[in-house]
């Protein structure tokens, strides 16, 4: 019987291919576009990210991974106005540092949270329309599904095992799936225009 076979750094170093990940952005979230940014988000497969504005470049606050860019952040844009994700002090985040105005209940669904939410709401929009015209999309299309979780995985992992202040900004109640042990590594080196402070030059998936 065949056995499965398991990647050995030692031994199977010489197996771990390099390739290069290319960004695309900063975009606006669709209608949220600026004159300084009017190109509209491409629908693609891959991984994005969602960025604040820091300094000269970005804020990495999450990765993720879709079909479709344009449905699923169309579906991202409906959970904040219902409620359903966290929204942040804008002026906090700039000094890289995590304060909620409101906790969504993405991670704790208790019914007094949507009828605290439902009954103050005018309050809540205005904080929510401020993070959603804040946010700065950036997308590299990657086809294959496998790599798409891989690359979302290692680049939230990277957040969540950093001491730097940036990293509490990250969510943590994300379900990922790295790098299996049968799965050869791929030294990805990401290629982007703009800097994004947590995403690194190179990761390894």
């Amino acid at each position: 019987m065949a056995t499965r076979f398991s990647f050995n750094r030692e031994r199977d170093k010489e197996k771990i291919t390099i390739e290069i990940l290319t960004w695309d952005g900063p975009f606006c979230l669709p209608k949220y576009e600026t004159d300084e940014i009017p190109i509209k988000i491409p629908d693609v497969a891959g991984v994005y990210l969602f960025c604040f504005p820091y300094k000269d470049g970005f804020l990495l606050e999450a990765a993720g991974v879709t079909k479709s860019t344009k449905q699923r952040i169309a579906t991202h844009i409906r959970e904040y106005k219902y409620g359903g994700y966290n929204i942040f002090d804008m002026d906090a985040i700039s000094r890289l540092e995590r304060l909620e105005i409101w906790h969504g209940w993405a991670e704790s669904k208790i019914e007094e949270n949507k009828i605290e939410f439902k009954n103050n709401y005018e309050f809540y929009s205005k904080a929510i329309e401020r993070q959603l015209s804040s946010y700065r999309i950036f997308i590299a299309t990657v086809e294959d599904t496998r790599k798409r979780e891989r690359i979302e995985a290692a680049i939230m992992l990277n957040s969540y095992t950093s001491k730097e202040s940036w990293a509490d900004i990250a969510p943590r109640w994300m379900f990922l799936k790295g790098r299996y042990n049968h799965e050869i590594p791929i030294q990805i080196e990401n290629k982007i225009n703009s800097p994004i402070l947590g995403l690194p030059s190179q990761l390894e998936i």
